[in-house]
């Protein structure tokens, strides 16, 4: 096992740019740590810890996770083949009213970690964005959403509430900004290890 990070936040300064990361998942508990060794991947959760070489990854998937604190937050989640699973998230809770992205140190550390799995020769999945059923759900959910907003619309200009459609122009003109950008960032796709996914990196 590698010496794990000392710190709740990522730090590089005593190997190569990449190879450690953390961050806290809750104010509570202490920070999840990971750091890239010859051995393969080494992570820290919740009082537990492992090894994972870099051939035994089986999948990775990238996906852009925004919150209510945090609209720049990504996800890495990770599988072995033993069937375990392990998540890696771009933002760490500072506070109780602050999560801090820490989007070059999560870039960093996953595009080394894809590297270090292309070298390995892993033959692991490599995938984007949701998962093909729950993105046609979502979908689906959406355009139910806007026939529901579109038929709100044409009856307040029909009866003159021009202030109830101005409303709803502009939660529409919300609504299609925070959950457009979710919805085409994680259009389900396939990739390779020298060409990650730019809307799924920070």
């Amino acid at each position: 096992m590698s010496k794990p990070l000392q710190n709740p936040a990522t730090t590089a300064a005593d190997g190569a740019p990449g190879t450690r990361y953390a961050y806290k998942a809750s104010l509570i508990g202490a920070a999840h740590l990971f750091e890239l060794t010859d051995a393969g991947l080494s992570w820290r959760i919740a009082g537990k810890s492992a090894v994972w070489p870099y051939a035994d990854i089986s999948a990775i998937r990238l996906s852009y996770r925004p919150v209510s604190m945090q609209s720049r937050r990504f996800r890495a989640d990770i599988g072995h083949t033993d069937g375990a699973r392990i998540t890696i998230l771009s933002t760490s809770w500072q506070s109780a009213a602050l999560m801090a992205p820490q989007d070059q140190d999560y870039r960093l550390f996953i595009t080394a970690l894809h590297a270090r799995m292309a070298l390995a020769a892993s033959q692991a999945k490599l995938a984007g964005g949701l998962t093909p059923r729950i993105y046609a759900c979502a979908i689906g959910l959406l355009t139910l959403v806007a026939m529901a907003i579109s038929g709100l619309l044409v009856r307040a200009l029909a009866t003159g509430e021009f202030a109830g459609a101005l409303f709803l122009v502009g939660f529409t003109a919300l609504f299609a900004w925070q959950v457009g950008g979710f919805v085409r960032r994680n259009r389900p796709l396939a990739y390779s290890f020298d060409h990650l996914p730019k809307a799924l990196l920070p």
